[in-house]
């Protein structure tokens, strides 16, 4: 099976390398000293599961060069949508699967007109991974986990093929029937986390049981559900206490990748996370107000470190 991947960091990074090692033909779409480090050193994972090391690496900064793929792990910043969705047009043939797996909840509305409706499924990613040097991504913890699934809830051919490939690649590939629910799970433990942890600057592990920061998980995870309900999205009745429940039992020193960018004083996703919770709660008459606070008083970051 043919992969692209774009947006070689840690999610990316860390996915690709192992569907490569279980022997698919993967192809790394990155730039800058990150691909030149690809190009000359290889790509390598560091994980407690195992480091893996591709040598030679399979990457390149124009995917004209590639030529149609079977899969295309979509994986750059949620700013960069729009223009990487027309960048990777040449890969997209008539079976394409174009998955992505960024953070926030609209990145498959985004790339269906560029793409086509047809091309686009609906993606989550369970991992943690960041690159801790040109080259090199590390990942936290050990869960390596991807739901997928098309938008429409059919069980197609092209889903049960990758998710096949997932199984040989030590990857829990979940082929979902309700990927839209998935995409909101998510959204909702990494919406709220991703600002209260830039806003704090540290890792659950130093928020979670402080009875002074504790209550605002609940509230910013109550926001976001309210929100989805709001549009439509069938979440199960105990999806905050679900989301709690892993707050509670996630690695102390996991950090979102929002929060890292922050601190590396790098752009952030904070208007497609909390601001997105905000857009929608006003859309749909939803009260957002520790999400509100949370964007206002990150909102002078999103370019990145204030001059």
């Amino acid at each position: 099976m043919r992969i692209a991947v774009v947006g070689a960091g840690g999610v990316g990074g860390a996915y690709g390398a192992a569907l490569a090692k279980a022997g698919a033909d993967v192809t790394f779409i990155a730039r800058g000293v990150h691909l030149a480090a690809m190009k000359s050193k290889g790509l390598k994972l560091e994980s407690q599961r195992g480091d893996i090391h591709l040598v030679p690496t399979q990457a390149t900064d124009d995917p004209k060069t590639v030529g149609p793929v079977d899969v295309v792990l979509f994986c750059v910043k949620l700013w960069d949508v729009e223009s990487a969705g027309e960048a990777i047009k040449p890969m997209v043939g008539k079976d394409t699967a174009v998955i992505p797996l960024q953070n926030g909840v609209d990145a498959a509305d985004r790339l269906m007109p560029i793409v086509g409706r047809q091309a686009v499924m609906g993606g989550v990613a369970n991992i943690s991974a960041t690159i801790a040097e040109p080259g090199v991504i590390r990942q936290t913890g050990t869960v390596v986990r991807m739901v997928f699934g098309e938008l429409d809830g059919s069980r197609s051919a092209r889903g049960e093929a990758f998710a096949n490939l997932c199984a040989q690649a030590g990857i829990d590939g979940v082929l979902s029937a309700a990927i839209q629910t998935e995409l909101w799970m998510k959204f909702i433990l990494l919406a709220s986390n991703a600002s209260i942890m830039a806003l704090a600057r540290l890792p659950v592990g130093k928020l979670r049981d402080d009875p002074d920061i504790a209550p605002w998980f609940t509230t910013a995870y109550e926001e976001v559900a309210a929100v989805g309900r709001a549009a439509g999205i069938a979440l199960p009745a105990d999806a905050v206490d679900k989301t709690l429940n892993f707050n509670r039992t996630a690695p102390p020193h996991l950090i979102p990748s929002m929060a890292v960018d922050l601190l590396r004083g790098n752009r952030i996703e904070l208007p497609w996370l909390s601001g997105k919770v905000v857009e929608l709660g006003r859309k749909y008459g939803v009260p957002t107000p520790t999400h509100a606070f949370m964007y206002a008083t990150l909102k002078p970051y999103v370019m990145g470190k204030p001059v």
